[in-house]
């Protein structure tokens, strides 16, 4: 036989509360004492009563949802963020709403329209082609994650230090020339940083070095066959040379990696590898990659943090302005694998 649903009414009619009574509880607990709380909870529990959270939704406006915006999946960095964005539920009982973007603007403007439908409570933004100015005129706490974030809030890594890190990683290998290869970075997007650290201490150094910015393609084919290319653009222009390559992700040393190991049979002695990101490809790797590890698990967790304080300020009679925006930063790590000395 089909379970009797429990109402509002038969939770006040067992409590001998008024229907308004139940209500505030669900809606606006710290109205009520701590013992008539209790004493709802327990009926909740006698009666076997299961929440209706649509109608919760539809009542105060609040969905307990946040909605995630990534560029895309294919590389490991933001696979794994969004998986440990999704491991904070148990700590902050949020649920997800997850879009990939896919470098389309349109697209992605139709997405935020589909979660703000869904009366989402806050955004996690990871995409980088919807300017931030624009993001806040939306109206709701959002927090963005190495985007340009001027006129949002953000958590990142330290991009300079960890471009630092890499590049003193590689001269320390004594190679002859670094190479640092990395997408066109604007230079209000953190991870410019990574390639400011890594001119920074090559002229510190007096190193000589190569910067190689363009397009590194949007699938891992296209990202195998630009790392081939630029393979044999190295290996062309520095012959009998100790080559210490600098990448700006772990996806793109993986890639450079198996480019060469085929070449040679093995990782020879005139190339040296650092990634970036400490994802699981630079550890699983054919040969296992030095990186700068961007502890992927605290961030995430301080971008929730500082989303569900914002969230929580809002549903608060009286909630107070935000003063100023929140930017915090987020040490890297340095890993020493078998692609370096």
């Amino acid at each position: 036989m089909e379970k009797k649903k429990i109402t509002f009414a038969d939770i006040a009619k067992y409590t001998n509360f008024s229907k308004t009574t139940i209500s505030r509880y669900f809606n606006d607990p710290d109205s009520l004492t701590i013992e008539n709380q209790e004493t709802i909870a327990k009926a909740l529990k006698d009666l076997d009563y299961q929440e209706n959270k649509l109608a919760k939704v539809f009542a105060n406006g609040k969905s307990e949802f946040v909605g995630i915006i990534v560029p895309n999946l294919y590389l490991h960095y933001y696979a794994e963020m969004l998986n440990q964005i999704l491991n904070t539920y148990e700590s902050f009982g949020y649920k997800f709403l997850i879009f990939a973007g896919k470098n389309n603007e349109e697209a992605e403007r139709k997405y935020i329209q589909e979660l703000l439908a869904y009366k989402i409570e806050g955004m996690v933004i990871l995409s980088h082609t919807i300017p931030s100015k624009e993001l806040a005129s939306y109206g709701i706490p959002i927090v963005a994650i190495e985007r340009e974030d001027q006129y949002v809030h953000s958590v990142n890594t330290d991009n300079y230090m960890g471009g630092v890190q890499a590049t003193s990683l590689l001269l320390k290998n004594q190679c002859d020339i670094l190479v640092h290869i990395n997408s066109i970075v604007p230079q209000n997007v953190p991870a410019f940083g990574r390639i400011q650290g890594f001119r920074d201490t090559c002229t510190e150094h007096g190193a000589e070095y190569e910067i190689i910015q363009k397009d590194l393609g949007h699938s891992h084919q296209e990202i195998h066959a630009c790392m081939t290319e630029l393979y044999g653009h190295i290996q062309k222009k520095y012959p009998h040379q100790k080559k210490g390559i600098f990448l700006a992700n772990d996806t793109h040393a993986n890639s450079m990696l198996n480019i060469i190991f085929r070449e040679h049979g093995a990782l020879p002695e005139e190339y040296r590898i650092i990634g970036f990101d400490d994802s699981p490809a630079s550890g699983q790797a054919i040969v296992p990659i030095s990186t700068v590890g961007q502890q992927i698990g605290k961030i995430a967790r301080e971008a929730m943090e500082v989303l569900v304080m914002l969230m929580d300020e809002r549903k608060k009679r009286r909630p107070k302005p935000q003063a100023e925006l929140i930017h915090k930063h987020v040490t890297p790590i340095l890993i020493r694998r078998e692609t370096t000395d």
